[in-house]
């Protein structure tokens, strides 16, 4: 194994953001913020048994912006403009998660309140939004997010459950959205999927999130006759997959980077390859319950193609507990196989051990922390 990966350092970003505002202000331009460095390390060393990110929350509240690991690293959110304080618990009208997401301009959004949010309909994120859920504990119930042709959206700290009626996911990512991260957020309990990333959308971390009580988890690229999505990449770290039944994800057509997560008695696979996919999982801890084989294949035809293909799957340093066997095909054929290395040069990544896989159990989908100072409490 190569030393591409590393740890991440503090950092403390001295940028002072736009000042605090209610719902109307329009947004104060800014230079982006600078991105904590990494240095190269050997993924054995000890310190690597903590979860990346966590230093953020005690740095300043847009410490997040543009700190993503992997392909969604270029995240921004809402970086470039003022915050938006949510007041309301109801599904739509002033104060309102839905009011903040609609608005076209960037904001920061963060909550005043605790509780749940009934959605009676998707709520559209629109581009250059953070939903910030430090400080405050929300859930969202009833649908979901729908992220559509929209950019530079982070999504941190939330709960998603009981999602229902057709095609209800609790995150749909479609149609050609990009850089786009979702952390530390806790999802179960949909009619369709947790996560559905479609239609050409790209450039997109997952991390930090906990899964459960669900089927259909996760799903990246909806049909073979979709070639378009072979422009798309994600990255999956350090999450929990928790019992649920199938799709860790599920990947047609896309580059898919998984590392340091840990996914226990899925119902039918841990992982599938379908048409034209390359998943790289790296040192990831899969730990099975009555059903033994992690990898699935199955074969589909592309569209513009005159015969049938399944996926690629590369495991490198991945742990198999409890009777676990990967069901590897074809590890050796090198073709068709992208590296993370190709698209970023380190990444946060440690040896699958028990201690990561309690760090995992325990640290990672919503979490009661406190909601960092945005920079302008130290303005004059």
């Amino acid at each position: 194994m190569g030393n591409t990966h590393g740890h991440r350092h503090q950092h403390r970003n001295s940028l002072q953001p736009p000042p605090t505002y209610k719902y109307d202000s329009q947004p104060q331009q800014l230079p982006l913020p600078n991105p904590i460095h990494q240095g190269t390390s050997n993924s054995n060393n000890n310190n690597m048994h903590s979860l990346p990110y966590t230093q953020l929350d005690s740095t300043t509240l847009r410490a997040l912006a543009g700190n993503a690991e992997g392909f969604g690293r270029f995240a921004i959110g809402g970086f470039h403009g003022p915050l938006y304080h949510v007041t309301s618990l109801s599904d739509d009208g002033p104060g309102s998660l839905r009011d903040a997401c609609r608005k076209k301009e960037p904001f920061w959004i963060v909550f005043e309140v605790s509780g749940t949010i009934h959605l009676s309909s998707y709520l559209n994120v629109s581009s250059y939004k953070t939903i910030d859920g430090r400080g405050q504990r929300i859930k969202l119930t009833g649908k979901g997010l729908r992220l559509k042709e929209c950019e530079h959206v982070i999504i941190c700290n939330l709960e998603f459950e009981g999602g229902r009626g057709p095609d209800v996911d609790g995150i749909q990512i479609k149609p050609n959205s990009k850089h786009i991260w979702i952390d530390r957020c806790s999802l179960r309990d949909f009619d369709d999927g947790l996560i559905d990333i479609t239609r050409e959308s790209t450039d997109i971390t997952i991390s930090r999130c906990h899964f459960s009580q669900h089927d259909k988890t996760m799903l990246i690229g909806a049909d073979p006759s979709h070639v378009g999505d072979r422009c798309m990449r994600v990255t999956i770290h350090h999450c929990f997959f928790n019992e649920t039944r199938q799709r860790h994800p599920r990947v047609r057509y896309a580059k898919v980077h998984l590392y340091n997560n840990y996914t226990r008695g899925w119902g039918i696979y841990a992982v599938c390859a379908s048409v034209e996919s390359q998943i790289f999982s790296q040192h990831n801890i899969y730990e099975a319950g009555h059903k033994k084989v992690a990898f699935k294949y199955l074969t589909e035809k592309a569209a513009d193609k005159e015969s049938g293909a399944t996926g690629q799957i590369r495991s490198e340093g991945d742990l198999f507990l409890n009777g676990a066997q990967p069901g590897l095909m074809n590890e050796d054929v090198g073709y068709n196989m992208f590296h993370p290395s190709e698209y970023y040069p380190t990444w946060t990544v440690g040896p699958p051990t028990d201690d990561l896989k309690q760090l995992l159990h325990h640290c990672t989908g919503w979490q009661s922390v406190a909601r960092p100072p945005d920079q302008t409490a130290f303005a004059e």
